[in-house]
C-alpha cells in the first residue's frame, strides 16, 4: 500500500486539509499506515499534479486561507484499481521479541522494566480504542456501510492489543518465573 490509498481513503471518509489530514493520521490511520506531517504534505501535491484529489480554496477569517483537498475520480478509479490487487501477507519484525530470545543469553529479569513499558503503552491503547469504540459506534446495529467497516478495523485492533496483552503477561510471568529460579 502506498501512502496515496491511505489519504484517498481519508478524503473520501471526510474532505478535508492537510492539516486535518495529518491530525487524522495522528488519531487513527496511523495506527494502521504511518506517515509524518511532511510525507502527507508532499504525497498531496503529488496526488493533485496526477489529477488524483482535487483542492478548493477556503477563506478563513483571521487566518491565512487553506486548502481543503477531496478525491477526484482519477483517484476514486485509483483506489478501485488497488482494492482488487492481492495483497501479501506482512512480515512482522518485532525487536522485543528478539530480545526476548536474548535474554536467554544474559539475566532475563533485566527485561522486565522494558516488557512492563510496553505492556502500560498496549493497554494505553487499548483503552484509548474501547472509548473510541463507544464514542463512534455506540449502537452497531444502526451503521451505515461505511461505518460497519470502520468498526471491524477498530475491532481488529482491540483484539490485536488484546492478544498483545495476553502475550507480555505469558512473557512477564516467564521472566518472573525465571528471575525466581535463578535466585
Amino acid at each position: 500500500m502506498a501512502l496515496e490509498h491511505a489519504i484517498l481513503v481519508s478524503l473520501l471518509e471526510q474532505p478535508g486539509s492537510g492539516y486535518e489530514l495529518a491530525r487524522r493520521f495522528d488519531r487513527s490511520i496511523g495506527r494502521f499506515w504511518t506517515a509524518t506531517h511532511q510525507q502527507i504534505y508532499r504525497v498531496l501535491r503529488r496526488m493533485e499534479t496526477d489529477g488524483w484529489i482535487a483542492a478548493q480554496a477556503v477563506t478563513q477569517d483571521g487566518r491565512p486561507d487553506k486548502k481543503v483537498y477531496s478525491a477526484a475520480e482519477a483517484g476514486r478509479s485509483a483506489l478501485g484499481a488497488w482494492l482488487r490487487e492481492p495483497v501479501e501477507p506482512e512480515t512482522v519484525r518485532h525487536e522485543l521479541a528478539v530480545k526476548i530470545r536474548a535474554a536467554a543469553f544474559e539475566d532475563p529479569s533485566a527485561l522486565i522494566p522494558e516488557v512492563e513499558r510496553h505492556r502500560e503503552g498496549h493497554a494505553a491503547l487499548l483503552a484509548r480504542y474501547l472509548t473510541g469504540e463507544q464514542r463512534d459506534f455506540p449502537d452497531p446495529s444502526a451503521l451505515d456501510a461505511q461505518q460497519q467497516l470502520q468498526h471491524v478495523v477498530l475491532r481488529g485492533g482491540i483484539e490485536y492489543e488484546r492478544m498483545t496483552l495476553a502475550w507480555l503477561d505469558d512473557v512477564l510471568a516467564t521472566l518472573h518465573r525465571l528471575h525466581r529460579h535463578a535466585d
